[in-house]
């Protein structure tokens, strides 16, 4: 994916969830184009994203005219499953790089997996916010300033580490950085099959293999943490 198309994101269906992610990328700079098939929707945000555009996702001659070519990231925030599910595979034919789908339900995400969404989240509102700063800070999701040249950084671990061992990465040989934590999303299920989503912290020596999806906590130079960031 082009430098360029990495801060171009189109978020289609503007409930709470999608238009929380929407706001909070266009505050942060990125460019978005925000799509819904409501025309109030459309015209309250209009002002606060770069592109609204009225359009019924699910009409493929509509969407082949949408101006998507720059979009690097599409989110699909809305709720219903067959609606979710077909403009995600008119999306995949317009070769949209990354797919990032919200599932209602367990049965919802399997499809979405088998149809090759690239991420498949669960989240209420609230955490939007998150899911919108780690899109537009390349995974970087949050950094707390220590003094004016050390942080402490969390960073969804790189692709090239996962199953793999904390020691891989060699952290303090290669960057001068310390792993103080891990942070880990397990998926349970509640008494009525729907999914829960628990945040475990663990130490380095609890951790016998790297999974996708969990967030390094670092430590280190700002300078060094960059280095690390730019070498994977």
């Amino acid at each position: 994916m082009s430098k360029e198309k990495e801060k171009v994101f189109a978020v289609f269906g503007l409930g709470n969830f999608g238009q929380t992610i929407a706001m909070v990328l266009a505050q942060r700079g990125a460019t978005v184009i925000a799509i819904d098939n409501n025309a109030e929707i459309i015209d309250a945000c209009k002002n606060k994203v770069s592109t609204a555009i009225l359009i019924d996702s699910t009409d493929e001659r509509a969407m082949a005219k949408a101006p998507l070519d720059d979009v690097g990231t599409a989110i699909i925030a809305m709720d219903d499953m067959e609606t979710s599910i077909i403009t995600t595979m008119i999306l995949k034919d317009r070769g949209i790089p990354y797919i990032i789908c919200r599932a209602v339900s367990p049965i919802h995400a399997q499809v979405l997996r088998k149809i090759g969404v690239n991420e498949v989240i669960n989240l209420q509102q609230d955490e939007g916010i998150r899911v919108a700063k780690r899109l537009v800070t390349s995974d970087v999701f949050d950094a707390v300033a220590v003094t004016s040249e050390c942080s402490i950084t969390e960073i969804v671990v790189p692709a090239l580490f996962v199953g793999k061992n904390t020691a891989a990465m060699a952290l303090r040989e290669k960057f001068n950085l310390q792993l103080a934590g891990i942070m880990r999303v397990v998926v349970s299920l509640d008494a009525g099959g729907n999914p829960v989503r628990n945040e475990q912290l663990l130490f380095p020596d609890q951790v016998e293999k790297l999974s996708e999806g969990d967030i390094l906590i670092i430590l280190g130079k700002n300078y060094d943490i960059e280095q690390f960031k730019e070498s994977v």
